[in-house]
């Protein structure tokens, strides 16, 4: 007769016990690993964003021309003049060289120039009459706004920009390529700034009610702000309503793709309904007061 088991000690169960607990401490260590391998390569990935590439490319300024040439034909802009185009080389040829001494741009070689910064900027016009004086806000080394001033050459454009070794850059391109009626601002955009313009562009990450703000007292009754985004802008939207519809309503919601490419983008322009009124103590404050009495 079989004794019974008082304990409820079984030897099936304690192998069970022991290869589950093997089973979880080799799940915790496969885990363990696959955090540390996502946090290193994470942190490469970011060191390489980060990293100061310089263009191994040296292409003659005809050269660079002609590739533009092709990149154009090949992504909707085949009847882009040549005499622009050849502006946008030689802007591309300086962008270069200030490359290999700043890190400018992740965008090297020219047909992703062509791409990504040229066709980038000019393919608004397709979608809106920009307005003039044109402001573009935190331009970087002069994007959009050097590739529209080269197609609107008798426009007035202002590039606003912060960084000053950038600010240097692009009065380099303004004397070299011999870019009239463009102005350079070199400094931040914020309520404070009151340069009368018309239009405002930017391709800046900044979110879209920060920069509605921003522009509150630069840009003019009827004026409108062009944010050149991509694809996944929904959320911004109604935030930037909130904040700021009793002076601007929503004028173009306009999705798009770059021809012949898997880039989507999206065209978002924001019209001025309504001035703010702005406290005399306000404009004291900022040594203006003289320039807007009566």
């Amino acid at each position: 007769m079989a004794h019974k088991n008082k304990s409820n000690w079984s030897p099936y169960k304690a192998r069970q016990k022991n290869q589950n607990l093997a089973d979880s401490k080799a799940s915790e260590s496969i885990s363990h690993f696959q955090s540390s391998y996502q946090l290193i390569k994470k942190s490469a990935t970011n060191q390489l964003r980060g990293q100061h590439r310089r263009s191994t490319e040296t292409f003659s300024l005809n050269e660079v021309n002609d590739r533009l040439f092709d990149v154009f034909r090949n992504h909707g802009f085949e009847d882009f003049p040549h005499s622009l185009r050849m502006k946008l080389a030689e802007f591309y040829t300086l962008l270069m060289e200030q490359q290999n001494k700043e890190n400018f741009t992740r965008i090297l070689n020219v047909k992703d120039a062509g791409l990504k910064h040229f066709i980038d900027s000019l393919i608004v016009t397709k979608f809106t009459n920009l307005k003039f004086p044109l402001m573009d806000v935190g331009t970087g080394p002069g994007f959009p706004g050097i590739p529209l001033k080269i197609y609107f050459p008798n426009e007035q454009i202002l590039l606003a920009e912060g960084v000053q070794k950038r600010v240097e850059f692009l009065k380099t391109v303004r004397e070299k390529l011999e870019l009239e009626k463009l102005l350079i601002l070199g400094r931040n955009i914020n309520e404070e700034c009151f340069y009368p313009v018309q239009g405002v562009i930017t391709r800046a990450v900044e979110d879209m009610r920060n920069t509605l703000g921003n522009v509150i007292n630069t840009l003019q009754l009827g004026g409108q702000v062009y944010f050149m985004k991509g694809p996944n802008v929904d959320p911004e939207i109604p935030m930037a309503l909130d904040a700021w519809g009793e002076f601007y309503k929503l004028k173009l919601d306009q999705a798009y793709v770059l021809p012949n490419s898997p880039h989507e983008r999206r065209l978002i322009v924001f019209e001025k309904i309504k001035t703010r009124l702005v406290s005399d103590e306000f404009l004291e404050d900022l040594g203006l007061t003289e320039e807007f009495e009566d």
